[in-house]
């Protein structure tokens, strides 16, 4: 009972900060919304009583990140950890969300559609606009979606052609422990700390036709090797 109480107070505060500070700062002071961003996101994380703890460092050079995904967590705290500011790649649907649609819109993030062919094309011209003019990385969840199971799910060959259309330089980035702080699928939550291991950067150009298959493989390695080195899961 106490887990799904936890899990309500961390989707109420994470909605209440998005909502009522969050959107109408960064409409407000567009400036300064990756620093706004950053602070609230910090804000919702000591709310919720989860702490943060990194391995590595974020390339300042790298074009795009790559993260596994269980939940709005990896983007709470990834965003409270770090300081640049990242351009997310989301669905198009969660740009059609009330409040959540207003922070990607606001916050200048890529839309995504799925459904379409002409999805990848404006996904491949917002990724160049992204890296050459605004100079910013792109942060996207290869899965494609929220992964209930400690195993990856395959990785989307759209993040393969962009990156090798693009010869971009891609950082892996491993999570483990945000689905502990809040579990969307089971509607449970937990004080804990959300854990990021940054694993080298990966310069696309200088790589093999097998560097998408080896970046899945180390990626489940290493969530593997936290899982049976220190019972952190995914």
């Amino acid at each position: 009972m106490f887990a799904k109480i936890r899990f309500y107070w961390g989707a109420f505060v994470i909605s209440f900060i998005t909502a009522v500070l969050m959107i109408p700062a960064i409409m407000l002071f567009a400036k300064h919304k990756a620093v706004i961003m950053h602070k609230l996101n910090r804000v919702s994380m000591f709310l919720m009583g989860a702490k943060l703890s990194q391995e590595g460092e974020l390339d300042p050079h790298a074009d795009m990140i790559v993260m596994n995904h269980q939940g709005i967590i990896d983007i709470v705290g990834m965003e409270a950890l770090q300081n640049n500011h990242l351009r997310w790649v989301a669905k198009k649907e969660l740009f059609d969300a009330l409040w959540f649609g207003n922070l990607l819109r606001f916050g200048d993030m890529i839309s995504l559609d799925r459904s379409s062919k002409a999805g990848l094309i404006k996904l491949l011209k917002d990724v160049k606009e992204t890296v050459e003019v605004k100079h910013r990385a792109v942060a996207i969840f290869p899965e494609g979606t929220r992964a209930k199971e400690q195993s990856l799910l395959p990785f989307k060959q759209g993040t393969k052609m962009i990156a090798e259309k693009m010869k971009l330089k891609v950082q892996p980035v491993i999570i483990t422990g945000s689905k502990w702080v809040l579990n969307e699928h089971e509607k449970t939550g937990h004080s804990g700390t959300v854990h990021y291991k940054f694993m080298p950067t990966i310069e696309v150009e200088k790589e093999d036709e097998n560097w998408f298959n080896d970046l899945h493989e180390s990626m489940q390695k290493g969530i593997d090797d936290e899982y049976a080195n220190n019972h952190r899961s995914r």
